[in-house]
């Protein structure tokens, strides 16, 4: 059982890690230079600071702990690097409450994917609330399969697949830290944008988002939520990352106007409803299944 005072500094690890998420699709709406040259520098920045400054002063220590992570750490990193790649592009093509909304049911992909790859039962609740889920994306998305925003939809469902299969390979190698991993992603991402990028051609607006974006919001909230599992259970961990469904539109609708379509919240809440009573029966009934 956890202590209450460990439980509370999980959820305010984890609390405060989202909130430092929360801005992201806004700043990557803000940023005016073509998708591209955004993806090259959000992931460069990223790994920047996160390996750069433990290369600097603690280079044995971060060497050992890059050999640690092994292929897995590999395997992360690229899944996290595709993640990143559609997250921006579904941005791009669709809006931000369809995008959070879709990413969304990344969790429940993470338990059928844990079911296929590591053999974990997933309980009947997972599957109901999956079916449920689906319903519910499927609300958010299906007046927009001729309006333009069907690639963005897609690239948003290759965000919640790569997250999930992100997720299962943080299971399969818990212990180990996986920062290593975070920063490697960070790098194929860049690299993968660097072709069709022009990283010069930012204005000075541009370079502030960016920077806030690169330097401050990614890496401290990546931190921060990384810590939330030493804490709390990942059912709960889980039912606190969905905050950023409900704060990533909000951000977006205060500085922009953007307003979500009322099949994206009639989707949305049936999404958040779902996860939301997924976590809960399933803190309420700490057994070995999802």
């Amino acid at each position: 059982m956890t202590a209450p005072s460990s439980h509370l500094k999980g959820l305010l690890l984890t609390g405060a890690g989202i909130l430092v998420l929360s801005p992201d699709s806004l700043l990557v709406r803000l940023i005016g230079t073509d998708v591209w040259t955004l993806l090259f520098w959000r992931g460069l920045l990223l790994f920047a600071a996160l390996f750069l400054p433990l290369c600097l002063h603690r280079r044995r220590q971060m060497m050992d702990a890059c050999r640690r992570t092994g292929k897995a750490g590999l395997l992360a990193g690229a899944l996290l690097a595709g993640s990143t790649l559609c997250f921006v592009q579904a941005l791009t093509h669709t809006t931000v409450a369809n995008t959070l909304i879709i990413i969304g049911a990344g969790p429940l992909a993470a338990a059928l994917l844990g079911r296929l790859f590591l053999g974990e039962p997933v309980a009947t609740r997972t599957y109901l609330a999956i079916g449920a889920a689906l319903g519910g994306i499927w609300i958010t998305v299906s007046g927009d399969l001729e309006g333009g925003r069907f690639l963005g939809n897609l690239c948003a469902g290759g965000t919640a697949l790569s997250s999930a299969g992100y997720l299962v390979v943080l299971r399969r190698t818990r212990g180990v830290d996986m920062t290593p991993a975070v920063a490697l992603g960070g790098l194929l991402a860049a690299v993968v944008a660097f072709p069709l990028a022009t990283p010069l051609a930012v204005t000075a607006a541009d370079t502030v988002y960016l920077g806030l974006l690169g330097l401050l919001v990614l890496p401290v909230s990546f931190y921060l939520i990384s810590l939330g599992p030493r804490y709390l259970p990942a059912p709960e961990v889980n039912l606190i990352l969905l905050l950023e469904i409900v704060l990533g539109p909000y951000w977006v609708w205060l500085f922009l106007g953007e307003i979500p379509a009322t099949r994206a919240l009639i989707g949305g809440m049936v999404v958040l409803a779902t996860l939301i009573a997924h976590s809960v029966v399933g803190l309420r009934r700490p057994d070995r299944e999802i």
